[in-house]
């Protein structure tokens, strides 16, 4: 899976929390590094924050789902700004959904959770999983 986020605390709080659920993360601080790990080994899903220099969430979105490669990826967003219209802006650009800043470790997996099981693929490898 890929995190990506200009925030280091933030992006060391969904790595770390991620990394001790079993998962493989790797991690960028910004659209442009994200992108580039994305087409270099697609990862299973990614999360992004919206707002980071150098190239926005809101601009690798776009650019993974223009891409033959990454189109399918599923993507939460992660945003400080729960503005309302961000989630239907979220979900219109080709989100899965999003998830709202400050991440702390029981709300991120608790939501994070919640939101995968929605998603067809991760509901399967998670029943699979229980057995």
């Amino acid at each position: 899976m890929l995190v990506v986020d200009d925030d280091p605390k933030s992006l060391d709080i969904a790595a770390s929390l991620l990394q001790h659920y079993g998962a493989v993360v790797d991690k960028a601080t910004n659209g442009k590094e994200g992108l580039a790990l994305a087409l270099e080994t697609p990862p299973d899903f990614i999360i992004t924050d919206i707002s980071m220099p150098i190239m926005d969430g809101w601009e690798l979105i776009r650019n993974l789902k223009e891409k033959r490669s990454t189109q399918g990826i599923p993507i939460i967003a992660l945003t400080a700004h729960a503005m309302q219209g961000h989630r239907t802006r979220a979900i219109a650009a080709g989100c899965h959904n999003y998830l709202t800043k400050p991440l702390t470790p029981y709300t991120f997996m608790k939501d994070l959770l919640i939101l995968l099981v929605d998603i067809p693929e991760f509901a399967i490898r998670l029943q699979e999983s229980q057995t």
